[in-house]
């Protein structure tokens, strides 16, 4: 059974939303980040395969490739996280179009793992042009993501879904979702992270016109944004600021990779000027 459950859950959430402070949630890789972030405070923690292929060192976007098991690997990487996360919800990212698992059994493997959620990653929602046309038409669609999250929702466990338009918002929160999750892009900055992206105005028009159209479908769905040039505590302040539908903010190489990489630099370079 999950440690935290989804009424509770919301309940404080909703409490959150309600005295206009700011949900956060953050990808762990480590367990190391998940301890960290647990003793930040954090509200949620995500974890999925590319939050193993950041902290090697590999893009994020590698976790949308064929490197590995996504599925396996967050299974691989339950054993490193949810021991050491005691105090914090874990989400579990789904490959919802693997079409070498039934979905249902592995869904209630996740719960009775510890996860007091799930959500859609590797997503084809990120893929677009060609190549997605002719996933979708093979079957290999985000159809089949919103009716993973349908069936999370069926059995009680918290839903944070990627969203990539005002349908797609529409689509998850009919399913159930009781989170969106607008999805920028892939985060700025770093050594391995993204050069193009969207404006921060930009994204805050976007978030704001998908968590328009979730909530004409369902008013309590809460939005929280991620990706894209929102990298920073203070790229977060701005869309907050001026968002009138966000509630707050998921990190994923923001919250564990981009600090990783500035922390060790500096402090091997202070080891650098050491003189004798």
């Amino acid at each position: 059974m999950p440690r935290f459950e989804r009424q509770a859950l919301m309940a404080k959430f909703q409490d959150m939303v309600r005295q206009r402070q700011p949900i956060i949630g953050g990808g762990a890789g480590t367990g190391i980040s998940a301890k960290c972030e647990e003793a930040a405070g954090i509200d949620l923690i995500v974890i999925y395969n590319s939050g193993r292929y950041r902290m090697a060192g590999r893009a994020s976007s590698a976790g949308l490739l064929a490197y590995g098991n996504a599925n396996d690997i967050v299974l691989e990487m339950a054993g490193e996280v949810l021991p050491v996360a005691k105090k914090t919800p874990v989400i579990a990212g789904v490959n919802g179009t693997d079409p070498f698992i039934v979905m249902p059994v592995f869904l209630k493997k996740l719960k009775e793992l510890g996860f007091s959620g799930v959500q859609n990653f590797p997503t084809v929602g990120i893929i677009d042009g060609n190549f997605r046309q002719s996933l979708e038409e093979t079957g290999i669609n985000y159809a089949t993501e919103v009716e993973m999250i349908g069936q999370a929702h069926a059995i009680d466990l918290l839903t944070t879904p990627y969203v990539f338009s005002a349908e797609e918002a529409v689509a998850m929160t009919e399913a159930g979702a009781d989170f969106i999750v607008p999805h920028m892009g892939v985060t700025t900055g770093g050594t391995i992270g993204a050069t193009t992206a969207k404006s921060l105005d930009e994204s805050v028009k976007l978030i704001d016109e998908w968590g328009e159209a979730a909530r004409k479908v369902r008013k309590d769905v809460i939005v929280i944004a991620h990706g894209g040039p929102i990298s920073s505590p203070e790229d977060v302040a701005h869309v907050l600021r001026h968002s009138r539908h966000c509630n707050g903010f998921y990190g994923a190489s923001s919250m564990e990779r981009l600090p990783t990489e500035i922390a060790i630099k500096s402090h091997v370079e202070r080891y650098k000027q050491v003189t004798f």
